[in-house]
């Protein structure tokens, strides 16, 4: 799968799942590996923290269409922030066809241990 087409039915149904926080020594992890394993229907990734804007861009991993849901082995899927310092995020994505899709996101439904 590696168009909107393809995608967006999916990413659409696990909306919930799309980044996740964990506390990890000393800090805020945030991962995007729900949407890095979609990344080849995407164009772009924004996320905001405790806002209500997304302007932070993701640097997602680069397509590979003969295994397109794989992460490359050296690659890490999140970012590091201050301990707790997440209380919401909100996501933006953009597919490749150039539409949009937004949510939002309060720490304790994403926080995992």
């Amino acid at each position: 799968m590696t168009d909107a087409a393809q995608i967006r039915p999916i990413l659409e149904m696990t909306k919930a799942n799309w980044v996740a926080v964990r506390e990890w020594e000393g800090q805020d992890l945030i991962y995007f590996t729900h949407l890095e394993t979609w990344r080849c229907g995407l164009d772009g990734v924004k996320y905001g923290i405790n806002r209500d804007t997304a302007d932070t861009e993701w640097q997602l991993a680069l397509c590979d269409e003969t295994n397109p849901n794989a992460l490359p082995a050296d690659y890490l899927p999140f970012t590091a922030v201050d301990l707790k310092s997440v209380n919401s995020l909100v996501i933006e994505i953009t597919y490749d066809d150039g539409q949009t899709d937004t949510a939002t996101f309060d720490r304790a439904a994403i926080q995992i241990q």
